[in-house]
């Protein structure tokens, strides 16, 4: 039995800076989880994601991450790792971290 499909959002990262990129709604890339376009229907997803992997010149590794829809309405990870990966670099001092003060420096 095929398992139901729960909404996803594409993910990446971008070839030149290596940060995670997230596509939007009108076909652009944004650095914000929240930002990005939350598929409900797995068709527009999979057809999303295989034209958005003849751009490799732009990024590499895209793949479908599970999200769910937000209090504010905008796509939030569900798991760990997309998580970990919306907060940005993992050495501090720089990058989305900083910016957000989600750094406590000791």
């Amino acid at each position: 039995m095929a398992r139901r499909f729960t909404p996803k959002i594409i993910t990446t990262n971008d070839l030149l800076e290596g940060d995670v990129i997230y596509l939007t709604a009108d076909g652009s890339w944004t650095r914000r989880f929240s930002d990005a376009k939350l598929f409900l229907e797995q068709a527009e997803a999979e057809a999303a994601l295989a034209r958005i992997e003849t751009r490799q010149d732009i990024h590499v590794g895209a793949y479908l991450a599970d999200a769910e829809t937000g209090i504010d309405g905008r796509p939030q990870p569900v798991h760990f790792r997309e998580q970990f990966r919306a907060t940005g670099p993992s050495n501090y001092f720089h990058g989305k971290q900083a910016e957000t003060g989600d750094v406590q420096v000791q």
